[in-house]
């Protein structure tokens, strides 16, 4: 089949809902085998893109039958605490899942600020039964690149800003952080929103960044023009609570912009505290657009939109990028993008 395969494509291919397909694909919720049986085979028969290895359902739901049993650790390296709203703790359970039936286990290590400034290894770590590490909310460039000195191979999942002009020698995994931001802005415009601002700190990582461009390049497309004066995109200062930093920058604001497209959901919920506290109400005098689809965008008042992150496919994807670079030491180096939902909630309503 000509062309990206999407789950949409493997749906209407068996007259079945985009739905059915992700379940049986991601072997996600309640379903009949014989039905995510018929889904298998017509992925793989359409080339499907994360059953591109695969030349039978057995390898698919057994990788072990094609691959002798390995052993030894993943790292994941880690910048923060993990809670269930980010979207890595369910993208983990996925990829821990991965990886344990070809035989690795998944260790999980802190990278703290005297690491960063030191340049130095978590204690737990064993580099010497360490066969891959996976980089998650780990943004400081200079440290990264001392990772990828290990001779050990590396995942990012998201990267540091710098990684744009300074490659890492690693693979990177990122989430579409653009199509959503094109669409809701091309939506917005054809429905007379033409003031537009972007909130979040832009050279946080890569993604942000990325979001940001999208931002800019869709005003470009769409004839909107970029207003600096709408934008809280600049570094707070550490000593000061992000959300009460919004608030006093929301008042300081000469003009309000008709929407704000924030970097992630939280960015957003914290600029509705600074809005509310304001007077000003959301979507009635100001619409918002978050990123993530976080568990918080569903039962805020009023509720989210946002752009919904797949992350059983990211935990999918990042263990067939570390398998394939532990087969394949010398492959050249990849930035992989999963794909993104939009989804329209109600702080966005005309």
């Amino acid at each position: 089949m000509a062309g990206k395969v999407t789950l949409q494509d493997i749906a209407d291919a068996l007259g079945l809902s985009r739905n059915t397909v992700s379940k049986a694909i991601n072997n996600t919720g309640v379903l009949a085998e014989s039905t995510r049986q018929k889904v298998l085979e017509k992925a793989i028969e359409m080339g499907y893109k994360q059953f591109s290895y695969a030349n039978s359902v057995s390898e698919i739901k057994n990788p072990l039958i094609s691959k002798a049993k390995a052993s030894g650790e993943i790292a994941l390296l880690t910048g923060r605490f993990l809670n269930n709203s980010h979207f890595a703790s369910t993208m983990l359970d996925k990829f821990q899942h991965e990886v344990s039936l070809l035989g690795y286990s998944l260790t999980m290590h802190r990278v703290d600020a005297n690491n960063i400034t030191d340049l130095s290894l978590p204690i737990s770590f064993r580099p010497e039964n360490t066969k891959a590490i996976v980089c998650i909310e780990m943004f400081d460039h200079t440290y990264c690149e001392t990772l990828c000195n290990l001779n050990i191979p590396v995942l990012m999942i998201d990267a540091p800003v710098a990684s744009f002009w300074k490659p890492l020698n690693a693979d990177i995994l990122l989430m579409d952080n653009f199509s959503s931001i094109y669409t809701v802005v091309n939506d917005m415009s054809k429905k007379g929103i033409s003031k537009i601002g972007f909130v979040g700190q832009v050279t946080h990582c890569r993604s942000f960044y990325e979001r940001f461009i999208a931002f800019r390049e869709a005003l470009y497309i769409n004839n909107l023009a970029f207003e600096d004066k709408y934008c809280l995109s600049e570094v707070h200062p550490h000593d000061s609570d992000y959300r009460e930093y919004l608030y006093s920058a929301l008042e300081n604001m000469k003009e309000l912009p008709e929407m704000f497209i924030c970097a992630n959901d939280f960015v957003a919920l914290d600029l509705l505290y600074g809005l509310k506290k304001m007077g000003i109400e959301c979507p009635h005098d100001i619409k918002l657009f978050g990123f993530d689809d976080s568990p918080e965008s569903k039962i805020i008042t009023p509720s989210l939109s946002t752009s919904h992150i797949h992350s059983q496919i990211i935990g999918y994807s990042a263990a067939n990028l570390v398998m394939s670079r532990i087969e394949q030491p010398d492959l050249n180096y990849r930035i992989t993008y999963t794909e993104t939902d939009l989804i329209y909630r109600d702080s966005t309503l005309i």
